[in-house]
């Protein structure tokens, strides 16, 4: 029987009394005494210094946590429900963090529902999480700019204080994330807003309607939340000044437009008594010669720093580095030559895949925390994006945010540590979210021997092993004419085992059901052009009935399991892109048996494609983009 745990609701803090209620379900917590069911109790630890921590201490009864702020007492409820023998003496963490937070991506098509929201908030207060961010481009009600997620699935103003208020009771903080200068392609493809766009993708600095629809957005994207933080976006702004910006007032450096930009959002901040916070690469963009957000050889001249507001806070945002002493020398630059002291954010490598890569998050996390806390970083954000339509599942960051919360707890992450405390704020093991996390590590020939290969942090086979067309084969060459069955077969069996009912294991049959379709799609056209080339039609007849057949049933089971896993997840708006995706493969594999039997039966003589040699060619980030992976025609 699972251990639980009594708490004497009466007794608690009122702060968190409402938390804890929301715990009830899903987490060994009880109201009701029973004699030989362990009591928690709690109590402030009350600090001089910006720090966080907790001590959860053997007590006459079961145990007493002393806190020092409301996100430690739940991290230490987290720590407690994973330990299976209890703490038989003092067991105590300490952070210099003052914010913890996790960025939720809720703008590449999946929009979270509430309940999920919820969910999640309730799982990251037990990691320690204290500041979460939903990214929204355009995804957020604007009262009187009906175009604002239009038929996307936008929160609406009341939605998000019934998350704020949730949150509140869990000692997270809710900020405002939105975009107010570039990655607003969605709301400027609508022609109402055609007279403020400089570019597809970016909004048109200087003119007065533009700074009219900011103080518009700022104030509906924040007015929900107790919070006074905002995140204003401002990162990836390419192509600034160089469309309509530079007919209506000329060329002018791209530092003095975002500075002008800049200023005039700080502005609109201000008198809505906000602190706002932008990702800071465009300034390092800027000032690099090859326009490298990491050049450590940058130049900003001195007028442009001295014209930065100062009260905005700068996100130095990095998902790709190994060593730490990179992040080390990044944030010196911050300090040194910006005179920023910058807000971290390491990331959660969900994007452009199915399941978050989890190996390589830990990797370049670990390295990004081991920096931060030596050089005394205060702020830091873990984010997650939705790329090219949000195909993962973003409970597969899960993971993720515990090892990150490690870092910033203990400073190092000890397995058997990590185990446990994912036990206790998830309720399940971590074995079988790490298991799909090696989706994209993928087998190769070395010296005579198969060894697993992670080639970089942009492979994604599973990606392009599912999209790639049956017929065509475009991306076929990338597979150096490895197979990869046996990987993905082995996957598939494996996370069977981890799939259990009415938990968060049950969520692994999306990629359990993938590996299995994978496996078995990964040979098949090279195996069929290599009969079609020895006229075997033997071999193409059993490869039909053995392979493409049975392709088509599970793709279809695919596309049902992974429509599921949305509707659970994301308001529906959406999905209709993964669809229109899972119905292009599943009718092209149809073209493709209807083809094959044709060509058996002599009702046509040749099949072309078969017939055209495939070229490797530098993939250019194209694999992250259905699009380009799925043919070399145009999809418009």
């Amino acid at each position: 029987m699972e251990k639980r745990y009594f708490i004497d609701l009466e007794k608690v803090p009122k702060e968190l009394q409402g938390g804890i209620e929301e715990l009830k379900e899903g987490y060994p917590i009880t109201f009701k005494r029973r004699k030989d069911t362990p009591e928690v109790s709690f109590s402030v630890v009350p600090v001089e210094r910006e720090e966080g921590g907790f001590h959860i201490m053997p007590a006459d009864k079961g145990v007493h946590i002393r806190y020092v702020r409301v996100s430690d007492a739940f991290r230490a409820l987290g720590c407690l429900f994973g330990q299976k023998e209890g703490f038989k003496s003092t067991y105590t963490e300490t952070t210099n963090f003052r914010m913890l937070g996790v960025m939720l991506e809720s703008s590449r098509n999946g929009v979270l529902t509430v309940d999920n929201v919820k969910n999640l908030l309730r799982i990251f207060s037990l990691m320690g999480i204290n500041t979460v961010m939903l990214y929204t481009e355009d995804t957020y009600e604007v009262p009187g700019e009906p175009f604002f997620g239009y038929l996307r699935g936008r929160y609406t103003g009341d939605e998000l204080k019934e998350i704020d208020s949730y949150a509140e009771c869990l000692g997270i903080e809710m900020v405002a994330c939105i975009q107010t200068l570039a990655h607003l392609s969605q709301l400027l493809k609508w022609p109402a807003y055609s007279k403020i766009a400089d570019t597809q993708d970016i909004l048109l600095v200087g003119k007065e309607e533009t700074y009219q629809l900011l103080e518009k957005m700022i104030q509906a994207a924040s007015s929900p939340y107790r919070s006074k933080r905002i995140h204003i976006g401002m990162d990836e702004a390419h192509g600034l000044g160089t469309g309509q910006y530079k007919k209506l007032f000329g060329e002018r450096r791209p530092f003095d437009i975002m500075n002008e930009h800049l200023k005039r959002v700080c502005e609109i901040c201000r008198r809505a008594g906000l602190k706002p916070m932008i990702w800071d690469d465009m300034y390092f963009r800027i000032g690099s010669k090859t326009n490298d957000y990491y050049d450590l050889n940058l130049q900003v001249p001195e007028e442009v720093i001295k014209d930065i507001p100062q009260d905005v806070d700068f996100i130095y945002w990095d998902y790709y580095h190994l060593e730490s002493d990179f992040y080390s020398k990044f944030i010196e630059i911050h300090r040194n030559i910006l005179g920023k002291e910058p807000i971290v954010a390491p990331g959660a490598w969900n994007w452009g895949r199915f399941w978050a890569d989890i190996p390589y998050a830990y990797m370049t996390i670990d390295a990004c925390m081991r920096s931060c806390r030596e050089k005394g970083i205060r702020e830091a954000l873990l984010t997650t994006w939705g790329d090219d339509g949000m195909e993962n599942d973003i409970y597969s960051v899960l993971p993720v945010v515990q090892f990150f919360t490690e870092m910033a707890y203990s400073g190092k992450v000890e397995r058997d540590a990590l185990k446990a405390k994912f036990a206790g704020s998830c309720g399940i093991d971590i074995e079988g979210y790490e298991m799909a996390g090696r989706m994209d590590i993928i087998p190769f020939e070395k010296d005579g021997n198969k060894v697993e290969k992670k080639e970089d942090m942009a492979s994604n086979p599973a990606k392009w092993l599912l999209w790639d067309d049956p017929l065509i084969g475009l991306y076929e060459p990338f597979q150096d004419g490895n197979s990869f069955r046996e990987k993905y077969e082995r996957l598939s069996s494996q996370l069977k085992k981890e799939i259990r009912k009415g938990d968060l294991s049950e969520r692994l049959v999306f990629p359990y059901q993938l590996s299995k379709v994978i496996a078995i799609k990964c040979d098949i056209r090279k195996n069929l052009v290599a009969a079609y080339k020895k006229k075997d039609k033997k071999e193409i007849r059993r490869l039909l009935k053995e392979e493409v057949e049975p392709l088509i049933k599970e793709a279809r089971k695919l596309w049902k399991i992974h429509r599921q896993m949305w509707l659970d997840t994301y308001k529906p708006f959406g999905l209709e892109v993964i669809e229109i995706r899972y119905g292009g493969l599943i009718t092209r594999l149809e073209s493709l048996k209807d083809r094959l039997a044709k060509y058996l039966k002599g009702e046509i003589t040749s099949i072309p494609e078969f017939e055209t040699q495939l070229l490797k060619f530098k993939d250019d980030y194209g694999a992250w983009c259905y699009r380009k992976i799925v043919t070399p025609s145009s999809i418009f």
